[in-house]
């Protein structure tokens, strides 16, 4: 399965929409709520073909919240669509949480899921955060995967943090001055520490503004052309709280992994099928976590896009999710 594409002019998607790619929109065929604890609740939902094969979404953030959009990157025909909101994240309760929210929590949660679907084994897909999720899950239950597609690589490492929170300045100084500049300068020495001290302030007054600096500024570096649609959706005031709280709060906890432990644990999971997709201008989760992670797992099919950034909504990177998930039709069938 050793396939590198990166295709070449021809490929350029920049006169297409996500509309002429994606599936037609669908609307859930059922939907429940999974409680995980004596606090949190998961959202959940599946559409599509209930006989088909499981498929099972995993968004980004942490924090991100799934959208209707991300029903339509798989043939319904086909696949038993399962999307759903991690912990403290979209519909699943409370809002922004971070008691007892971290990675093992979370990979807890989505075999408890899997459980209580009734599912055998399952397609992995998911982006950005849920690509590490992704890793993670799988490392942990192998057993449980068919496969893997994974876009927008981010492997937890203290590099891919430091990046976020300082060097992406290099690319957008702007979205990086109205970040760092929100922080009063005798604590920009330490942004993340002054962000995580608002952001869990009880006082929405205090968090919520310093949530919609961390949010506007994510949105505003994930695309390779100016996408104020998703900026503006970043910075509602839901997203904005979930997104913003819980990833400085995994970032001040190192993703709750050991530094190196998601490419450390390739070898448990090189068996299976996988699909990388990547931008090769994204800036939120640069390129080399994706190339650092065929590296070490050279049978994954590795594509990179060369007109797109970090997004799922940028018309390359749909294309190629698309097509990773019709390759995994037919490897399936």
């Amino acid at each position: 399965m050793r396939t590198t594409r990166s295709p070449g002019r021809e490929g350029a998607t920049r006169l297409l929409s996500r509309d002429d790619v994606l599936y037609p929109p669908i609307a859930p065929r059922r939907s429940g709520r999974l409680a995980l604890d004596s606090l949190h609740v998961m959202y959940w939902e599946e559409c599509g073909n209930p006989r088909g094969v499981p498929l099972v979404f995993l968004h980004g953030g942490p924090g991100g919240g799934s959208s209707p959009d991300h029903r339509r990157y798989y043939d319904p025909r086909f696949y038993r669509i399962i999307v759903y909101d991690q912990r403290g994240a979209g519909q699943s309760a409370p809002l922004g949480s971070l008691k007892d929210n971290t990675t093992q929590h979370l990979i807890d949660d989505l075999e408890r899921l899997r459980l209580h679907l009734d599912v055998k084994r399952w397609l992995l897909f998911g982006g950005s955060w849920g690509s590490t999720l992704a890793l993670a899950y799988a490392e942990a239950h192998p057993d449980e995967v068919l496969g893997l597609v994974l876009r927008g690589i981010f492997l937890c490492r203290p590099l891919e943090i430091r990046w976020f929170l300082h060097e992406m300045r290099s690319f957008f100084p702007d979205a990086w001055r109205l970040f760092a500049g929100f922080i009063p300068e005798g604590e920009r020495d330490d942004l993340l520490a002054a962000y995580y001290r608002r952001l869990t302030d009880p006082d929405p007054a205090v968090h919520m503004p310093a949530a919609h600096r961390w949010s506007r500024y994510e949105g505003s570096c994930s695309t390779l052309l100016p996408d104020p649609e998703l900026v503006a959706h970043f910075d509602e005031d839901s997203v904005a709280l979930a997104i913003a709280r819980i990833e400085a709060h995994y970032f001040m906890h190192r993703m709750f992994l050991p530094g190196d432990a998601l490419l450390a644990n390739v070898g448990l999971i090189r068996h299976l099928p996988c699909v990388i997709v990547q931008g090769r201008y994204d800036v939120v989760c640069p390129i080399r976590s994706a190339d650092d992670l065929h590296q070490a797992w050279p049978e994954a099919r590795y594509v990179v896009v060369p007109d797109a950034g970090h997004s799922a909504r940028e018309p390359g990177i749909a294309r190629e999710l698309v097509a990773a998930t019709d390759y995994f039709r037919e490897l399936l069938r």
